[in-house]
């Protein structure tokens, strides 16, 4: 488990950015063999980095300086063959205590303690539970434990690492990557991980999930908000009109529009086209007669098709009355029966 972690890190994880700081990670070390030294490696172009060794007092103590250009990640390890790990995240001007101790017997670096940062706080959380992670029913315990904790922490930035925990799950556990991005997103718009869970919601939007909001313009310049649709059955349509494939499902989408509109059945279609001629001509000759019609003519890059990770066409969203997604692309009868199904419900 701990080795798919620091994989994952590895991968994913980027630095550079504001103006450094000089700052300390310090602490003490109980349990340690003679001759080992304690090494600080940061994650630089996908690759860990040495960037310090410290050689442990007698007393067990230990002591780094780093400048870290924005909140950074670095990984402590042992200077040892499969040496066990911990995650550090510091931020500039951040002084950190990090009390560890050695257990040869589990091969493993158990946090016993921290000081000046609230993202090693809740990492000392998630440390003191993987030795518990023996069997099914502690591995179960664990990704509850390890949920309200992230939870509890999700304004913290070591929460978008440890949400990663759950990235075999996310099926199960979309809500609390969407905590998690939703508190951070905004504060630190350009980290890695916060960006990798943000496409992570974006390109798996799964069925029980809110939603993500619309809010684009019509061809008379009016927004319209995919959630003024709540309270209604939707479809949420992503085509264009030189899509081939958009084009022929259309005549099955006015079909449905027009079996069950009387019934609370909208449509809010989302065009990625780039002409707005060409986009209201396909509107009139495909008799696509609901009113939601909108598009910001980006094409591709449209701030609607990227709300949901659209990488192709015609792409479709089933939201129920609740704004809760039901289904993803569904056509045809697939989409006529999901549909009749809701709205008998």
């Amino acid at each position: 488990m701990k080795k798919l972690i620091v994989s994952f890190v590895i991968v994913l994880f980027g630095l550079g950015g504001l103006m450094a700081q000089n700052v300390a990670l310090r602490g003490t070390i109980t349990g340690l063999p003679a001759n080992l030294k304690l090494m600080l490696r940061e994650v630089v172009a996908n690759k860990l980095v040495t960037v310090d060794s410290s050689t442990v007092a007698a007393n067990g103590a230990y002591a780094f300086h780093v400048q870290p250009q924005k909140p950074s990640f670095y990984v402590l390890e042992l200077s040892m063959q499969k040496s066990p790990n911990v995650h550090v995240i510091v931020q500039p001007g951040e002084n950190v205590t990090l009390n560890l101790r050695y257990t040869p017997s589990w091969n493993h670096l158990r946090v016993t303690g921290t000081k000046g940062s609230r993202n090693m706080e809740l990492y000392h959380k998630f440390n003191n539970l993987i030795p518990a992670g023996q069997d099914e029913a502690a591995q179960w315990n664990m990704k509850v434990n390890v949920s309200e904790m992230v939870t509890e922490y999700s304004d913290c930035l070591m929460s978008a690492f440890l949400v990663t925990f759950f990235e075999e799950d996310f099926a199960e556990y979309g809500g609390l990557y969407k905590i998690v991005r939703d508190k951070l997103i905004d504060k630190y718009p350009d980290n890695d991980f916060v960006r990798h869970i943000d496409d992570k919601l974006r390109t798996n939007l799964v069925p029980g999930m809110d939603a993500p909001d619309i809010a684009m313009k019509d061809p008379t310049g009016k927004e319209r908000k995919l959630s003024d649709l709540r309270g209604k059955v939707v479809l949420l349509d992503f085509w264009a009109s030189w899509c081939g494939p958009c084009r022929k499902e259309n005549p099955n989408v006015v079909k449905i529009y027009n079996q069950y509109h009387n019934q609370g059945f909208e449509i809010y279609s989302v065009s990625l086209d780039k002409s707005k001629d060409a986009w209201l001509n396909a509107i009139k000759a495909d008799g696509l007669v609901w009113e939601n019609h909108v598009s910001d003519l980006n094409g591709w890059t449209s701030t609607g098709g990227r709300a949901y990770g659209i990488s192709s066409v015609p792409a479709t969203v089933l939201i129920d009355r609740d704004g809760k997604i039901v289904a993803r692309n569904l056509r045809g009868s697939d989409l006529a029966n999901k549909l009749r199904e809701i709205i008998n419900k």
